[in-house]
């Protein structure tokens, strides 16, 4: 794969053969087992491999991939795999119990939350809550419904790890995006979402149309809604595009949706054009396709409009996948990609200004103003901004 890096060429070689495009997860074509089987007589640094498919979430993938091949893979290194599948597995089934306990609760309320990512994005596209690595229960909710749910969440156990006024409530609500709680079983547990994005990313969402194209699914054998595989394809592209498609996982995920014969690529493309995100979305395909070998259909053609800069900005990325290296989320080299990752000028700016002038807990947390005086954070936040830019 041309732009590995010489240390991991063998390691990266191996992941992506394993993590591309088959007609099934569990049991790989007949091509892709011969290119792995090819692969493993090259000498592999075993303990790199999987630190390299622990870091891009991918590590249930090698294992269903190797798993037939037994004989080309070293006993020892095919029980470590094995004994992180089934681990991951614990995990995703204390996920699972936990979000049915959630979800269930919410709903006697009268709350209507969405799960999404993790293990609802497991179901949906692979069939299997095992198949991703397990993190955390992610669930969208309506910004009005906040209070109510994190007063439910709490009698369940859960802790949030902010506590906010009155006045920074009310502002995060705008501003912000999600709330984490700690739950009994571990830290991190619980993210509540009523948006996609924070606010200075200016891709506004329309969060009651997601709630209405809603799908239902099986997530452990329990009924529960999740975004349409149409959205999803929107709301995935613009997620790994915030993190500069920093995790292989997330590109296995849009392959998988690419494949779908349901998605509506007309309203995907129309939807894009409405966000602001069509050129987004073509990087993640580009992408997509460069390193998994999933076709992009004719349709997605059609209707998401080619343009000269993303090639150049697939290469860009690309590189920074392999060298690892990545982007700081406070530099100005992030700042610049994400502006360049937009295609209309009028968004770039709201990026900018929104960027510059919404404050936040940062803020709120590093200068205690008055409660008459709130209205001056975004004076702390443009100094704090300043401060950052100086420093890089």
């Amino acid at each position: 794969m041309a732009g590995t890096s010489v240390t991991h060429d063998v390691e990266w070689s191996l992941l992506l053969a394993a993590c591309s495009v088959s007609p099934t997860v569990k049991h790989p074509s007949q091509q892709k087992s011969d290119e792995l089987r090819t692969l493993l007589q090259r000498p592999v640094r075993w303990k790199s491999l999987f630190a390299l498919a622990d870091k891009h979430g991918t590590l249930p993938f090698l294992y269903t991939s190797l798993s037939g091949l037994e004989d080309a893979v070293p006993a020892e290194e095919m029980r470590q795999l094995k004994q992180g599948y089934q681990t991951n597995l614990h995990k995703a089934l204390l996920l699972s119990r936990e979000q049915i306990r959630i979800v269930g609760s919410l709903t006697e309320r009268g709350i209507e939350v969405m799960p999404y990512k993790g293990l609802a994005l497991a179901e949906v596209l692979y069939g299997d809550i095992a198949l991703r690595q397990s993190g955390d229960i992610d669930l969208l909710i309506r910004p009005q419904d906040l209070p109510r749910v994190r007063d439910a969440v709490r009698e369940l156990g859960y802790r949030p790890q902010l506590n906010f006024s009155e006045a920074e409530e009310r502002a995060y609500l705008k501003s912000g995006y999600e709330c984490a709680f700690d739950g009994e079983a571990g830290p991190n547990l619980l993210e509540l979402q009523w948006a996609i994005q924070p606010r200075f990313y200016a891709v506004d969402f329309d969060m009651d149309g997601l709630f209405k194209r809603a799908v239902t699914i099986p997530v452990a054998g329990h009924p529960m809604k999740t975004p349409s595989p149409s959205d999803l394809l929107l709301v995935l592209s613009v997620h790994a595009a915030k993190h500069v498609w920093g995790r292989l996982v997330w590109l296995c995920d849009i392959a998988q949706l690419m494949r779908r014969p349901e998605l509506d690529w007309e309203w995907i493309g129309a939807q894009a054009r409405r966000l602001g995100v069509e050129r987004i979305v073509r990087v993640t395909m580009l992408l997509a396709n460069r390193l998994l070998g999933v076709a992009i259909p004719a349709a997605a053609r059609n209707h998401l409009r080619e343009n000269s800069s993303e090639l150049a900005l697939v290469e860009q990325i690309l590189s920074s996948i392999f060298t690892g290296e990545g982007y700081g989320t406070e530099s100005l080299a992030y700042f610049r990609l994400m502006m360049r990752l937009r295609e209309r000028q009028g968004d770039r700016l709201r990026f900018a200004q929104r960027l510059l002038l919404t404050p936040g807990p940062g803020e709120w947390k590093a200068v205690r103003l008055p409660r008459a005086l709130f209205g001056l954070y975004p004076l702390v936040r443009i100094s704090r901004v300043a401060a950052r830019l100086v420093r890089t």
